[in-house]
């Protein structure tokens, strides 16, 4: 079965979802959760950085744990985030007098 967005915030409609949406989304835009990639850990540590620099609030156990259950099982790390390169067949050609 294929993914469901949400239209608004782009989110994945999950388990979870309107927890991110809005506790991250008061604050920021739903494109910064978005286009992130992380483990468990990695998106706790995001979340203490939030609370320890940016005056993100505290949550209760149940909402935290919500969060990063949604987070790390819809956004989790990719293997490698970059595209492929251009393959040269498709590239323009290269003008080896042209200064760079």
């Amino acid at each position: 079965m294929a993914e469901e967005y949400d239209p608004t915030t782009g989110l994945v409609i999950a388990e979870g979802w309107q927890l991110v949406r809005i506790h991250c989304g008061g604050c920021h835009s739903h494109a910064l959760v978005t286009g992130q990639r992380a483990d468990r850990q990695t998106w706790l540590d995001v979340i203490r950085w939030m609370q320890a620099t940016q005056n993100l609030w505290q949550f209760d156990a149940a909402t935290e744990s919500g969060i990063l259950d949604y987070l790390s099982a819809n956004y989790p790390p990719q293997a490698n985030r970059r595209r492929a390169p251009i393959p040269p067949s498709l590239r323009p050609p290269m003008d080896t007098n042209e200064s760079r």
